[in-house]
């Protein structure tokens, strides 16, 4: 485990090097810059704000002084909102679009899981055939329509849920639910077909020869195993929601990470660009490195090589 452990973390270490690498050299290599749509800036004022922040230097040079920058936890100043860091930037953001995904995460285990599961113990009834119906339109509808239409009919129609901000509790139920349709609806669809897998091995005919009640050998037995393609999924989806929707951060006007990361993009701020994709990137790889342990802590018969 410990031989695993060290493997997995230089290897994340290596993977987030190599995203700041490319994201690096591709930012830089699209025409343009942070200052070009600024058309009262002069051609002075222009070179010495590149002077400043060092973008008159060689491309490579930039490079160098960055990456050595991030080692000593520097992200630099952002181009674009000036007097701030990106990293207090980042520390402001992102629990904002943590809370949103933190609970998207929680709705999304809470309902996913075990509506799979009834799923796949009533195969082939009217309860099974409507839960994969509605997994399937939650799969395939994309998250700007969710977000629409749930603003259009509880915000504008309805009148009973407001649409903008994170004032009260209530402003949390449309993001969330938005945020969390479609990973929910994923997992239905994971858990009933990994559920009816398990329901069909061995170990399940044998404890139940063995006199094993029901529920027992459904949680004990069937849940352990059917939840493992569940916790592969988690990962991702984690990273993905905690950090928020880019699209629902921007259609319930969410001061999260995710509309910063649009805006430094939209900006060409570099350093944001820079800041927040490492960022990302990190949190990403921590949370895949988490599930792993986590897989074997759920099997024991997984072996971590």
């Amino acid at each position: 485990m410990t031989k695993y452990i060290i493997k997995r973390l230089v290897m994340a270490i290596l993977t987030v090097f190599i995203v700041a690498t490319l994201t690096f050299f591709l930012m830089n290599a699209v025409p343009g810059g942070p200052y070009e749509a600024e058309k009262s800036i002069s051609p002075q004022a222009k070179a010495a704000l590149e002077a400043k922040f060092g973008l008159d230097q060689p491309l490579f040079t930039q490079y160098l002084t960055y990456m050595k920058n991030i080692l000593h936890g520097d992200f630099g100043p952002s181009l674009k909102q000036r007097g701030r860091e990106v990293i207090d930037i980042i520390l402001t953001k992102f629990p904002v679009s943590a809370k949103v995904g933190g609970l998207s995460v929680l709705v999304s285990l809470i309902v996913g899981i075990p509506v799979g599961c009834i799923a796949a113990l009533n195969r082939g009834k009217a309860s099974d055939s409507t839960i994969i119906v509605i997994a399937t339109i939650g799969i395939a509808v994309p998250s700007f329509v969710v977000c629409s239409l749930s603003m259009y009919l509880f915000g504008v129609k309805l009148g009973w849920l407001p649409t903008v901000g994170l004032m009260s509790w209530k402003n949390y139920i449309m993001p969330v639910f938005a945020l969390s349709f479609y990973p929910t609806a994923y997992i239905v669809r994971l858990m009933r077909s990994s559920m009816l897998d398990a329901l069909g091995q061995d170990y399940m005919r044998t404890a139940r020869a063995k006199g094993v009640s029901e529920t027992v050998s459904l949680f004990k037995h069937a849940l352990r195993n059917a939840i493992l393609p569940v916790v592969t999924y988690v990962g991702p989806m984690m990273a993905y929601t905690l950090t928020g929707s880019f699209i629902v951060e921007k259609v319930f006007t969410i001061p999260g990470l995710g509309g910063e990361f649009v805006s430094s993009i939209t900006n060409r701020d570099y350093m944001m660009i820079m800041g927040t994709t490492i960022f990302l990137a990190t949190l990403m790889v921590f949370i895949n490195f988490v599930v792993d342990i986590v897989y074997k802590i759920i099997d024991p018969r997984i072996n971590l090589k």
